[in-house]
């Protein structure tokens, strides 16, 4: 391909019509690039087997990136129908590794490569139809519904990259060379590194809401702070300076590897670069479609605890302080040497947005003032771990872009690399990966004494999700008592009188931040607790993994107070290993959430868009003789639910029509109301002072025989 891949569009301007062309083209240059790197796969087969065991098959991914502009679209408002509801949650989530992610594939019937690619032709279609009708305005903002446009093109080109680093690591028999996945030859011998001398300065980070082009959430917000003077290496390390940390023994010597790069030394059992591979006396590079003789002056490749110990081995071979550089020593090496973002009608200068073919290349290259490669070529890992900026929030049809990763486990990588295209390539940018995976990534180091100081906090301060972590885990208020353990006392004693006997699995629908699952789990072998919020299962989580959680609460004004919970103190630490939290959407769950003997939804249908469907469905995944409790205020609003998908609260053939009413006449066929309704109580905290009081009304329905 020699003509530019398209840049991200600016989202300002005159003329609406023009804007609109400009999308649709960005929109199909990039289905298109995406599925002719899928091209390189040879059979079937590669699609299906696993390049490595953390990540889902290839097929998931041919399918992901389609569903996520069908998913994110429903959100948004901008069509109504899905295409295909099976593959829309089978292919929903599933790119980091986290404990809700599910990669166990005996679970899964995958579809065919036809299959997969038929659909994507009609999500095309939907998306063209979409980019040309619907109305918008300029500029586009982040709370305007054809955001979501721009978020599954972006959305694409992440998955662009890192579909290309699992296609590195397939076995070369299920890959094949490529015309439009050519790449460079040119190689040499490696440079010595040296230091240049970066100026102390400030750095200022974060980007207004209102600049018009898109980014992701962790973009936005405000840092600022001073950086001392420091040194930073002219190269990235290339694959010659680091053979001598490898010839040195570097990877046997454990005294350079702190506690996680032991923990993933061991069990990689690693001895080398991942993508070096032993030739003979020597060395070959594994490229994305082929094995090459080693280019010793191309950077090195490695994940976050190779590069650290790297470093911690150069500061003991030179006597110097040298570690790798914070975000915010990237940062001022990037104003230091002058740099700008991708031009949209020139080349880059730099080995970035698939300008200058599909691989690394020297480290000699491209320079950038007095160094080289500030930006592209490979990613640069970072010690700081990702933050939120002050005055974070999260885009409300995507809460799971990056509050996942809040969690010190997963690093930054800045500057992107080869295949880096749209937001990706863009120095405001902000990107993180667990400390042991690997990309297009290597590192350039610094040397400085001057301490790394993770912003990051350690007390959860999200609003909503301390709120929620306080109405689930908080102490008695007013004399009501907690909750979700309340739901699951009443859940528990109606299955031991009602229930069909067997207490082998339960779900908990809507669980929110998981209180609930871990009281079921006192009766249960197995809880399986769901939930659309990113942000909300991770902080169950988080405390089956670790028994505590800690949050910040507001008390008055700009006054906080600081709270522990802990699964022990509540009587629940060993629960903790029964149960597993999964992101999911209730209207529309994967089919292997099935026989449940006990179904609990508290305070979930009047937050459904289609409550329904899911009413309709929720026998399937009851067995025999199980029970279904429903508990809700019934507060209809149409911010929630369409005011045609409301099941009750309105007026029906002149006659006041309740929840209840729907709820039998959705259920009755299915169902058997076997208990309530009954009020149930609860209260949530707002500040120390405001509170509000709400009555839940329970029902309990035994799936009929």
């Amino acid at each position: 391909m020699n003509s530019l891949f398209p840049r991200t569009p600016l989202l300002s301007g005159a003329d609406v019509e023009a804007k609109r062309a400009e999308i649709l083209t960005y929109f199909h240059a990039t289905f298109d690039r995406y599925e002719s790197l899928f091209e390189v796969l040879a059979n079937e087969e590669a699609y299906t087997t696993k390049a490595i065991s953390l990540r889902h098959p290839l097929i998931f991914y041919f399918g992901h990136t389609a569903t996520f502009f069908i998913n994110k679209f429903i959100l948004a408002g901008l069509i109504e129908e899905r295409i295909d509801p099976r593959l829309e949650s089978m292919f929903a989530v599933g790119v980091d590794e986290m404990s809700w992610d599910d990669l166990d594939d005996a679970r899964y019937d995958w579809p065919s490569v036809d299959e997969v690619a038929n659909y994507r032709l009609q999500v095309r279609a939907v998306v063209d139809q979409v980019i040309q009708e619907t109305p918008f305005s300029l500029p586009i903002g982040w709370e305007d519904p054809f955001w979501a446009v721009l978020m599954g093109i972006e959305h694409e080109r992440i998955h662009l990259e890192t579909s290309s680093v699992l296609i590195r690591q397939h076995a070369l028999k299920y890959v094949k060379a490529h015309a439009d996945w050519q790449h460079t030859t040119r190689h040499g011998t490696a440079p010595e590194n040296t230091l240049v001398a970066i100026p102390a300065g400030q750095v200022r980070l974060g980007r207004d809401a209102d600049e018009p082009i898109y980014g992701w959430d962790n973009e936005y917000g405000r840092h600022e702070t001073e950086i001392p003077a420091f040194k930073a290496a002219r190269y990235l390390v290339s694959n010659g300076e680091f053979r001598a940390f490898v010839d040195a023994g570097a990877y046997a010597d454990d005294s350079l590897w702190d506690e996680e790069g032991l923990g993933w030394k061991r069990f990689a059992r690693a001895e080398h670069p991942t993508f070096w591979i032993p030739d003979g006396g020597g060395w070959k590079l594994r490229l994305m479609t082929e094995e090459v003789p080693m280019p010793w002056d191309w950077p090195v490749e490695t994940n976050c605890l190779e590069a650290r110990a790297f470093c911690r081995w150069k500061a003991r071979e030179s006597g110097q302080p040298v570690r790798l550089p914070t975000e915010d020593e990237w940062n001022r090496i990037y104003d230091h040497a002058g740099l700008s973002d991708v031009p949209h009608n020139a080349p880059a200068q730099a080995n970035l947005h698939l300008d200058h073919g599909a691989s690394s290349c020297p480290v000699t290259t491209h320079a950038h003032g007095d160094l080289f490669d500030v930006v592209g070529n490979v990613w640069q890992w970072c010690e700081t771990a990702i933050y939120p900026f002050d005055g974070f929030k999260v885009h409300p049809i995507y809460d799971d872009f990056t509050t996942p990763t809040f969690d010190d486990r997963h690093n930054i990588i800045k500057g992107g690399s080869w295949i880096s295209t749209g937001n990706e390539s863009r120095h405001a940018s902000r990107y993180a990966f667990r400390r042991h995976f690997f990309q297009h990534a290597g590192f350039r180091y610094v040397v400085t004494d001057a301490p790394v100081l993770n912003p990051a906090s350690s007390y959860e301060t999200d609003t909503l999700l301390s709120q929620y972590a306080e109405f689930h885990y908080g102490d008695e208020v007013f004399g009501v008592p907690n909750f979700p353990k309340a739901l699951a006392d009443i859940a528990i004693d109606a299955h031991k009188r009602l229930g069909n006997g067997s207490v082998a699995r339960a779900l908990d629908l809507g669980c929110a931040t998981g209180r609930a699952s871990f009281e079921l789990a006192r009766a249960f072998k197995r809880v399986v607790g769901i939930d659309f919020s990113a942000r909300f299962i991770q902080a169950g989580a988080r405390l089956a993994e670790t028994g505590s959680l800690r949050y910040t609460l507001p008390d008055e004004g700009e006054l906080v107070s600081y709270h522990e919970r802990r699964l022990d103190e509540l009587g629940l630490a060993d629960t903790a290993d029964r149960v597993e939290f999964w992101q999911g959407d209730a209207c529309n769950l994967k089919d292997i959430h099935t026989g449940f003997d006990l179904i609990l939804a508290a305070n979930l249908i009047d937050r459904l868009y289609s409550p329904r469907r899911f009413l309709e469905d929720v026998s399937h995944r009851l067995n025999p003789g199980g029970l279904l409790i429903l508990a809700s205020p019934y507060t209809w609003l149409e911010e929630h639910t369409k005011r045609e998908e409301w099941i009750g609260g309105f007026k029906k053939d002149g006659e006041s029509w309740t929840t209840l009413d729907g709820l039998k006449d959705i259920l009755g066929a299915q169902f058997e109301l076997v208990q309530g309704p009954q009020a149930v109580p609860f209260v949530i905290r707002e500040t120390l002072r405001k509170h509000q009081h709400t009555l839940s009304e329970l029902t309990v329905w035994k799936r009929r025989t």
